[in-house]
């Protein structure tokens, strides 16, 4: 038997670390014989993972999935590297085997049984950052980038296009009136403030946008997101202990009806002996009670013949 009896995968147990979170691994054990194989999975660090189931029967040519999940760490490894190690061990077991029957005896190698094992590695690996986000972000900061540099430029290029104030008096000399000249040099100031303005503000109101959208984006996402994984393996972690509960509650049926058929069985057969001894109980008494007046006449009729015998 060099065939392997089981195929697991993943070949390794993947776990996303995060600080005071869980992190599940679904594992699943597939079966190609045409044998019943029953596993077990046992760890160097059975403190720090819940195994749901830890033992089970995989049907011929079928599929067994189980979860491994890492309770909430305080402390992170350094570098995130991981020591603990998991053993799966598979052996073949006779057909109308339950699970209620698989325990620790059948992996034992001194029950001469063939068991085969295969050891898992756990890897660590830091949350990953969202793609949606990153794309957004950049997106954001390029749009920025194409908005604001023209502008900016635009508004450099309207001042270094200005002339100093003796050119510029020199050129409105040619205007009619003094008050025409300071007119329009007024409204080109104002103009040229405006447009600063403007552009400060529009520069101003882009990078707060760039600044609290992808913070709000990203912290709406992951809220969510930690929820749902909570949530759902909170849900897988109540279904597993439902499901083991009612295992153990169908065994404790099953060996209290057991045990009444067989109280029952016990009673039928002590009620028969008692009857038994009533009835040879009453049987010596009349034994008793006739057997001393039989004696007494057998006596009697000796003790007579007796009598007759020597007066004659």
């Amino acid at each position: 038997m060099t065939s392997e009896l089981l195929e697991i995968h993943p070949q390794q147990l993947n776990f996303t670390f995060e600080l005071k979170k869980q992190s599940s691994c679904l594992i699943q054990l597939t079966n190609n014989t045409d044998q019943y194989v029953a596993f077990k999975v046992k760890t160097t660090s059975p403190k720090k993972y819940c195994v749901r189931p830890n033992t089970g029967i995989v049907k011929p040519k079928s599929t067994y999935d189980f979860t491994v999940t890492m309770q909430a760490q305080s402390v992170a490894p350094p570098d995130l590297m991981c020591k603990d190690k998991f053993l799966i061990q598979s052996t073949v077991i006779p057909l109308g085997t339950s699970e209620e029957d698989i325990i620790a005896n059948i992996f034992s190698k001194e029950s001469g049984r063939h068991i085969q094992e295969k050891k898992l590695k756990v890897f660590l690996t830091s949350p990953p950052q969202s793609a949606v986000l990153t794309a957004i972000n950049g997106d954001l900061k390029q749009d920025m980038g194409h908005e604001t540099s023209p502008r900016r430029d635009k508004a450099w290029r309207g001042v270094e296009n200005i002339p100093p104030p003796q050119k510029v008096a020199e050129g409105l000399m040619g205007f009619e009136t003094a008050r025409d000249a300071i007119e329009l040099r007024a409204t080109m100031d104002v103009e040229l403030l405006k447009t600063s303005v403007d552009d400060s503000k529009e520069q101003t109101a882009a990078s707060s946008v760039q600044s609290s959208l992808p913070k709000d984006v990203q912290g709406l996402k992951c809220s969510k997101e930690m929820k749902l994984d909570e949530n759902f393996e909170d849900l897988k972690s109540k279904i597993s202990f439902m499901d083991s509960k009612l295992k153990e509650a169908e065994v404790t049926i099953m060996k209290l009806t057991q045990e009444r058929s067989m109280a029952a069985e016990e009673k039928d057969k002590l009620l028969g002996e008692l009857v038994v001894l009533k009835t040879n109980s009453i049987t010596g008494r009349t034994i008793q009670v006739g057997f001393p007046f039989f004696y007494v006449c057998v006596v009697a009729i000796m003790s007579l013949a007796i009598g007759y015998l020597s007066h004659h």
